[in-house]
Parts: C-alpha cells; structure tokens; sequence
C-alpha cells in the first residue's frame, strides 16, 4: 500500500499549495491529513463544518472536497494574507464561509449563540490547547472532532510537548467522547461525541 499513490486531489490543490509557497506559510497541515478529512467529511453528508485555522485553504479544499451539496462550511484565522489565498482558490463555493478573526473572540461568540456543528477540524490553538471546552461543546452528538500535529515538530516552543501531553489526556478522560489516536503523519486525533 502506498498512502501518496491515486489520492484524486481537489482540483484546487496545486494552486492553493503554489500561492501557499510564494508567501512563505509553513504551518499548514501534512499533505497525508487531507485525504483523511476528506473521507471523515463525506460520513457526514448533510452537515455543519468548522475549520479553526483555515490559513490558506489546505485543509477546507480537502473537507469541501468530501462534503455534500447541503453542507456547510465555516473557516476561521486571523490571518487575512493567509485568508486572501483560501478566498482566492475557494471563495467561489457557496457552502464555504470565511471568517478573519481572533479564535478565541470568534469560539466564545459562536458557543454564545448556540451553534453547533457535526465536524470540527481544530487546527489552531483556540479549540485546541485554549477553550476546548467551549469548542467540545459546539458538536452536536455523534460530531467529530480532529486535530493534527500531536506528535513533535520541528517549529514546536519549548515545553509544547507538555500541552500535548495534557490535551490529549484531557480528551481520552472525557466519557462523552471515544478517541482514536494515530501516531501516523503529524499525529491525529479523531473524537467522535457520543
């Protein structure tokens, strides 16, 4: 088996991925993690997504890529170079909504009016090592939650390796959740709520 061989990329990919290197983002998730999202986005064809750091769009062409006609998606930074490229690439699909904001203002807000979700990719620290919480509370029942770079970098600050450490105990503790760990690409975790 050969993980990169007839992946079937969006066809948006390779661009997004040219105007991703032309400014200099390297915080975009390992390329393996979008066919994953893909597949988890197309168990939910009728569907609310969120995608908290959106940056330029590597991961939403993926989740678009695997949803249905009827879903939703919602992608949030706060970065508007990064988000330039997403709307650039994306910003013609009417199931995607981009959002240029602080994580946490925009988690705090939307739990405040009570939306929910049936798929979160977390990408970025609110909904990840801040507010998770607030974040786990946005799923409706049988939601899923994912997250990425759980096994070191090399970009990592000092002393991550204890947040991740604390994260993903936090996450296995919870009995409304069943968690899947995979020490495979950057690490990622799938939560499903129950």
């Amino acid at each position: 088996m050969n993980e990169t061989h007839n992946l079937c990329p969006p066809t948006a990919l390779a661009a997004i991925q040219a105007d991703t290197q032309v400014i200099g983002f390297q915080m975009a998730s390992d390329a393996r993690v979008g066919p994953l999202l893909r597949t988890l986005a197309a168990s939910k064809r009728v569907g609310r997504f969120l995608d908290l750091g959106t940056g330029t769009g590597l991961s939403a062409v993926w989740l678009l890529d695997g949803m249905g006609t009827e879903s939703r998606l919602l992608g949030v930074d706060n970065d508007p170079a990064l988000l330039a490229v997403a709307k650039r690439h994306l910003g013609h699909d009417e199931r995607l909504q981009i959002v240029c904001d602080d994580g946490d203002r925009f988690i705090r807000q939307i739990a405040g009016e009570g939306q929910k979700f049936d798929f979160i990719f977390a990408d970025m620290w609110a909904g990840k090592y801040r507010l998770l919480e607030e974040t786990l509370n946005l799923l409706h029942p049988n939601g899923l939650y994912v997250i990425d770079d759980m096994l070191p970098q090399p970009n990592w600050p000092d002393g991550h390796q204890i947040k991740v450490n604390a994260l993903i105990a936090s996450l296995e503790s919870r009995p409304d959740l069943r968690t899947a760990k995979m020490a495979w690409s950057s690490g990622v975790v799938v939560c499903a709520k129950t």
